[in-house]
């Protein structure tokens, strides 16, 4: 992996934790955790794809397709975590 394709990936993750979390609205807590859980769901996605040889999308070095699958999947279960947690459904 070379340093771009490591910062347009931050770039990117961070973008979905962002629009995440201007979507489902939330305070300034809520905005650091769901670019947090952004970060860990993208690299998580491109590292399976890179171990698993899977080539869905990529940009470059970057298994976008995979990494931003891995970022909704953590967002949407970081969210649906919290809900639980907090009572509200």
């Amino acid at each position: 992996m070379t340093l771009p394709s490591f910062l347009l990936g931050l770039l990117i993750s961070t973008l979905y934790g962002t629009i995440f979390h201007l979507w489902r609205d939330g305070g300034l807590f809520r905005l650091f955790y769901y670019i947090l859980l952004s970060w860990i769901g993208f690299w998580m996605g491109h590292f399976i794809a890179a171990q698993l040889g899977w080539g869905f999308d990529s940009l470059g070095t970057l298994h976008l397709g995979t990494a931003s699958l891995g970022s909704f999947l953590f967002l949407f279960a970081g969210h649906w975590i919290t809900l639980e947690a907090s009572g509200r459904r």
